[in-house]
């Protein structure tokens, strides 16, 4: 573990389980939910790298390359690997200081036919962290990928989330894309109501602006100000549950396959290119 903390903010990491955020708190009050269980998916944010949620059947074609991928969602058969390899992986700390840590994950197995070299830089402030993310393909041929980031946030009854975006993807029941709802002007899904009442596990196509997360009952809210690129949004709400997730990436699900529209976001980063993304959030306090 790597514990920080600058002013109100304090921040712990967890290089060997994914790399994954286990404490994001300012004035002691949770911004990311603290790390509740042993698993990465009871931690409190994970980079996604090189792929954000689901492709289909872990199946693509990309360079000349045939790719099958096996399932990887702990402890079940899910067919669709999720979220890339970084997130069960070990990171290495490459470097350490007041504010700010960078950790390294380095990929060469077969079963994804490039190899790539991703790194996180934490920086945390008095009242902000700072997340960049990046990859560098280390493969001979151009290779598919995005980035993204898979911040929980807590949620209560009074949580109310803010933002706009161009369109909401439609899933099927495995929440692969099978098309999509285009708004005539960039839209707020939940038109100021609070999140838990409505219960989706999508993308949001086109952000426009930063991201809003409002704690009443605890008079605090955070910013999410992602990258360009990172211009789309998976938000899952689920039901009876205290937190919902708020991930900002760069493509949409399964864009590997078939663009749900034009806006798919993955690009084929050629061989020993970087690829880099980023995401402030910024706590402040509010009546």
């Amino acid at each position: 573990m790597i514990a920080l903390e600058v002013g109100d903010c304090a921040l712990v990491l967890d290089p060997a389980l994914g790399g994954a955020v286990s404490t994001f708190n300012w004035h002691d009050l949770p911004i990311f939910r603290s790390a509740c269980g042993p698993s990465v998916l009871d931690g409190a944010c994970f980079p996604l790298v090189p792929f954000s949620n689901r492709i289909a059947d872990g199946r693509f074609k990309a360079s000349g390359y045939q790719v099958q991928l096996k399932p990887n969602f702990p402890g079940s058969d899910h067919p669709h690997p999720l979220h890339g390899f970084g997130w069960l992986s070990k990171w290495d700390a490459t470097e350490v200081t007041k504010n700010t840590v960078v950790l390294e994950h380095y990929y060469s197995e077969t079963e994804w036919p490039w190899p790539y070299l991703a790194r996180q830089r934490f920086a945390l402030a008095q009242d902000c962290l700072t997340i960049d993310l990046s990859i560098r393909n280390l493969g001979q041929t151009p290779m598919p990928c995005g980035l993204g980031l898979h911040p929980y946030f807590p949620c209560n009854d009074e949580t109310l989330f803010y933002s706009l975006h161009e369109a909401e993807v439609v899933v099927d029941r495995e929440c692969v894309p099978v098309g999509a709802n285009i708004s005539d002007m960039p839209h707020d899904y939940w038109r100021g109501a609070p999140v838990a009442g409505r219960h989706v596990d999508t993308t949001y196509l086109d952000r426009h602006g930063p991201l809003q997360i409002q704690w009443p009952d605890k008079e605090t809210e955070v910013v999410v100000e992602p990258s360009a690129n990172l211009a789309h949004t998976v938000i899952y709400t689920p039901p009876e549950e205290d937190f919902f997730c708020v991930e900002p990436v760069s493509h949409v699900t399964n864009s590997f396959n078939a663009l749900v529209s034009d806006a798919g976001g993955h690009i084929m980063l050629a061989p020993d290119q970087d690829y880099s993304a980023s995401c402030r959030f910024s706590v402040r306090a509010i009546s």
